[in-house]
């Protein structure tokens, strides 16, 4: 950026460059603003389209309820006959005063958005039932109020406030997110089990467990990639064969080993670093053993990548 301004003071009407820049850079910043509130708020649309499909279609012509502040609603609904879009906007709404003061202004207005939209689907858009099968509606009723949840959260809002109180929670205490969520639905399921009845709260529990894994799924995508660390003197034919063989992109770190088979040393070392999928782990390795059986492999998991090689350049590349 310095080295830009001062070029552009060289030359004759600086400021009116100057002016042109700043313009210009101003409007690219507003279309990636727009782009991305535009794709949020298909994502979240998308989301609530599901959910309330998954509701209106499965859950609710069966009696059955799930869990977090979506099943306290379908809970209190079926023991009072009170309206459901109402509970969920006003069980909900603490939640989104809660997140408004812990995670921002925008992802509370997102979420109230969402919920509101969400209650305004379940109440006024008119959903075929698919089937009166206890099992099916259990899996697929939880699966798509899953789906529904996760593109929701894809476009940076929820349509359930119980990930919040988890945050809040988790802030104050020692529990991990996990442990109060699972806390907060045993209670939930507990209850159902008390005012209903067991078979109830046991269909509740497999609805539940659909519809987290259906979250994870999209959350995290049908493929897995696993970010891959390599430490090994022949660091350069390691970093040929990833680009040439795989045809993935790569990373290299220059590093200092701070300890060998004769001891400690500081000798200066290029650390390989790349991305792949879960199918690749095994050929990976294989490559790294025919180049240097003896290097150093740490592997992690990663939920998600942007850009890279991971897929475009590697489909252009494979089919030259």
């Amino acid at each position: 950026m310095n080295s830009i301004l001062r070029a552009l003071l060289r030359f004759p009407n600086t400021q009116e460059v100057l002016s042109r820049y700043r313009i210009a850079k101003y409007r690219k910043q507003q279309r990636i603003i727009v782009r991305n509130l535009l794709k949020d708020s298909m994502l979240m649309a998308l989301g609530i389209v599901l959910a309330s499909f998954g509701l209106k279609g499965f859950l609710l012509p069966n009696a059955f309820i799930d869990g977090g502040v979506t099943g306290i609603s379908l809970l209190v609904s079926q023991l009072t006959n009170a309206s459901l879009p109402m509970l969920l906007v006003c069980i909900n709404a603490p939640f989104v005063m809660m997140a408004y003061f812990q995670l921002g202004r925008l992802f509370s207005f997102k979420s109230a958005l969402a919920i509101c939209g969400l209650a305004y689907a379940v109440g006024a858009v008119p959903f075929p039932v698919i089937t009166n099968d206890r099992l099916l509606t259990a899996v697929f009723g939880g699966f798509f109020l899953g789906i529904g949840i996760g593109f929701s959260v894809r476009g940076g809002a929820v349509l359930d406030g119980t990930e919040i109180l988890a945050i809040y929670l988790n802030r104050k205490g020692s529990l991990s997110i996990g442990d109060i969520i699972l806390t907060f639905n045993i209670a939930i399921f507990s209850a159902a089990a008390y005012f209903i009845n067991i078979e109830t709260a046991l269909y509740a529990i497999l609805t539940y467990f659909s519809a987290s894994k259906s979250v994870d799924f999209v959350l995290e995508g049908i493929e897995e990639y696993t970010g891959v660390t390599i430490i090994s003197h022949r660091s350069e034919d390691i970093r040929k064969m990833i680009i040439h063989t795989l045809r993935r992109g790569v990373t290299i770190y220059s590093g200092k080993r701070g300890f060998g088979k004769r001891g400690e040393g500081q000798q200066e070392t290029d650390i390989v670093y790349t991305v792949i999928t879960r199918l690749e782990v095994s050929r990976l390795q294989q490559e790294i053993d025919a180049i240097d059986p003896l290097a150093f492999v740490v592997m992690s998991s990663i939920k998600d990548t942007k850009g890279g090689m991971i897929k475009k350049r590697a489909h252009k590349l494979i089919h030259k």
